[in-house]
């Protein structure tokens, strides 16, 4: 009987981390997974040994010691297009890591992040499951994770329902070239979802071009989306790839998608319609494959009734809705966010934290949070940077949400405001002629005003979720 023929050596393994306790916890958990590893505690010996060792799968620690991450990252794939490298950051924002699968990154890992999010990485990255590590080739093709993993877990932590249905849809449109909605308030991650998106395609080699919308004047937007060319109008003295060029092959992502000016609303269908890009002034169109993730913090239909959004943009955008729930309405997420900011903040400002006290656990869940995770990452990082450390306790919490925390007390021993469905006192001669978004607002607010405040007891009587009137609020420049 014919021996069966030895599998071929892999290629170990490359890691970059500079800091000892790191490198030698990473190195230890990839040996006893079986992977053989090379590892580097600068840039100069990580270039030397990815040359020497043939790696196609890189471990990358974005901050090293003598040379910028990215830098290095885009010198290995200059030199061998075919590796997969994962980025490692501390940046809570990620935007080094965004910036890092923008320029051809395989996957991120923000610190900190467990055992399971780690190996899982390293398997996509490297193709091979646990039983083929170290006995065969790798296979052509990646691994589709299994449909319980979850999605960046590291960037959307959290165990609530909300969030494992966020994470399920994901992990089904991802692979597809619908084009996504991402719905959701302020501050709860609608970029961050969007990279999910792309990083789980079969775009995610491809680019990531991310243009805020609202954040940009008016009469630049369609140079930014679209281009230019030189002499096309004043202050155009060269030639510029927009957007929608610059994410040929991979994902465009369009935040606050319902800012965008009316004109450039039907410039934008018909580039949807027709995948050609005119950018401004020039005479002949191109041909781009770019797939369109959207996203805005307002009702969309509510944008389309009031005439802000065109209609047929509208349901041509909105094929695959994905919402992103508000941080009050994600059960005990809080305190699992919470906490692992925590450790990630005291670790980047040298501090000794223990956690937080019950307290502190109990006044979190009941804060509505109206400006959602970036609000809960803005006040963890303030407790960090102005105590020392030890137990967090309600005196080291910022001035703006001690005193927040403090009213709800001073209502309760008020007299009790019973929520009421009698007609409101607002004479209807004042609302015939005003169209149904001033209505509405009239009527929310006439309705908060009557219970005492309370955007809860609201909600009860006029039979919506208190998620829909707090946007309604911020939407109007107003607090609760």
């Amino acid at each position: 009987m014919t021996a069966p023929l030895p599998a071929p050596k892999l290629p170990p393994l490359l890691l970059i981390e500079d800091t000892p306790s790191l490198q030698l916890v990473y190195r230890s958990v990839l040996q006893t997974a079986g992977y053989e590893v090379r590892s580097a505690s600068t840039a100069i010996e990580g270039m030397r040994l990815f040359q020497d060792c043939g790696a196609t799968t890189v471990l990358l620690d974005l901050m090293l010691p003598d040379r910028d991450g990215l830098g290095l990252m885009q010198e290995m794939l200059t030199l061998r297009p075919a590796a997969n490298i994962i980025v490692i950051t501390a940046n809570a924002s990620i935007n080094k890591a965004v910036e890092a699968m923008r320029a051809g990154a395989h996957d991120f890992l923000v610190k900190p992040f467990d055992e399971a999010r780690f190996l899982g990485a390293v398997e996509n990255a490297s193709g091979l499951g646990p039983h083929l590590r170290n006995n065969a080739a790798a296979p052509s093709a990646r691994p589709t994770p299994p449909p319980d993993q979850p999605v960046n877990e590291d960037v959307f932590i959290g165990s609530s329902m909300a969030m494992q249905l966020v994470q399920a849809k994901i992990r089904s449109v991802a692979p597809s070239m619908a084009t996504v909605f991402i719905t959701g308030e302020s501050g709860t991650g609608k970029e961050l979802c969007a990279l999910a998106i792309h990083a789980g395609s079969p775009r995610a080699k491809g680019p990531f071009i991310a243009l805020n919308c609202g954040a940009i004047p008016q009469d630049l937007l369609e140079s930014e989306v679209f281009g230019h060319i030189k002499g096309s109008f004043t202050g155009a003295i060269s030639d510029k790839p927009g957007a929608a060029t610059a994410a040929d092959g991979g994902t465009l992502f369009l935040d606050e998608i319902c800012e965008m000016a009316p004109a450039l609303q039907t410039k934008l269908l018909r580039f949807l319609q027709t995948s050609t890009v005119q950018p401004v002034g020039a005479t002949r169109p191109r041909k781009v494959n770019v797939r369109i993730i959207c996203a805005t913090n307002r009702d969309p239909l509510e944008a389309v009734r009031r005439g802000d959004f065109r209609e047929d943009l509208y349901y041509r955008l909105f094929v695959v809705p994905v919402h992103m729930p508000p941080l009050r309405e994600r059960e005990g997420d809080v305190i699992e966010i919470a906490e692992a900011a925590l450790i990630r903040f005291a670790r980047e400002e040298g501090r000794n934290f223990e956690g937080l006290t019950a307290e502190v656990r109990d006044l979190f869940k009941a804060f509505p949070w109206p400006g959602n995770v970036r609000q809960l990452l803005n006040v963890i990082r303030n407790i960090v940077v102005l105590n020392a450390g030890g137990w967090v306790d309600r005196t080291m919490l910022p001035d703006s949400l001690h005193l927040a925390l403090i009213a709800p007390r001073h209502m309760q021993t008020a007299a009790p405001v019973v929520a009421t469905k009698e007609p409101l006192a607002t004479n209807l001669d004042t609302l015939i002629g005003r169209s149904f978004a001033e209505i509405e607002r009239v009527v929310i607010e006439e309705t908060i005003r009557r219970n005492g405040g309370s955007v809860t007891k609201a909600s009860r009587v006029l039979e919506l979720s208190p998620s829909t009137l707090y946007r309604k609020l911020e939407q109007w420049g107003l607090k609760p």
